[in-house]
């Protein structure tokens, strides 16, 4: 299989709509921007306050002043716009945000998430993610299907919640999942593995979709 990040950033990339405001969490989600189909122009919104922000910033050509939520350097693009935390977080709270692509610790097949804090070890904290996921229209989740050699899409979260049944759509290097109030649906199948495979990689029950199709 070709990089498994870009994989999964390429086919998030398909989910998102021309003129959506999309927030990109840090990490994976951020390679979205780098793959969206041609046409589709999508407005990225910072918590740390920038509306239409632009792609990463070349090396030696970094501004100090605009970097993304995660500290990385960014661009602006034209028409876009700084301001202050407050409002930033208006915007999202307001349900302004149409998707937010985040990464994720842990999700169940109830829509719960982890992806703030392991107990016991440094990291960077919760972030905007806690009102991300109930501001936004839509919550896609973007990560590698395992961790060490462990599931990650679990029946129930061991790790503290980030929130409780907020997530739509889980996207892995082995396939789409969407989340029903039946359980984690199998939409779509990367074609290097299979049915059982998918379901050996996770713990909690994976419905096949009558309509699977091959991961778009």
């Amino acid at each position: 299989m070709a990089d498994i990040k870009a994989v999964i950033a390429a086919r998030v990339a398909k989910e998102l709509k021309d003129g959506d405001v999309v927030n990109l969490g840090i990490g994976l989600p951020t390679m979205v921007a780098d793959y969206l189909p041609e046409g589709v122009s999508i407005i990225l919104q910072s918590e740390n306050g920038i509306m239409g922000m632009g792609s990463a910033a070349e090396a030696g050509k970094e501004d100090v002043d605009v970097v993304n939520a995660g500290a990385q350097y960014v661009t602006i693009n034209p028409g876009g716009m700084f301001f202050d935390s407050a409002t930033s977080f208006g915007i999202i709270r307001g349900g302004h945000v149409d998707a937010t692509v985040l990464g994720a610790l842990e999700v169940d097949d109830k829509g719960n998430l982890s992806n703030w804090i392991v107990p016991g070890k440094m990291v960077p904290g919760m972030g905007g993610a806690m009102d991300l996921v109930v501001g936004a229209k839509k919550v896609i989740i973007a990560m590698t299907h395992m961790q060490k050699g462990k599931p990650k899409i679990l029946k129930e979260c061991t790790l503290p919640y980030t929130a409780v049944g907020v997530v739509n759509l889980i996207i892995t290097e082995m396939g789409v999942m969407e989340i029903t109030p039946e359980g984690i649906v199998l939409k779509e199948i990367h074609p290097d593995f299979t049915p059982e495979q998918v379901q050996e990689a996770t713990e909690a029950r994976i419905i096949i979709s009558p309509d699977l199709i091959p991961m778009r």
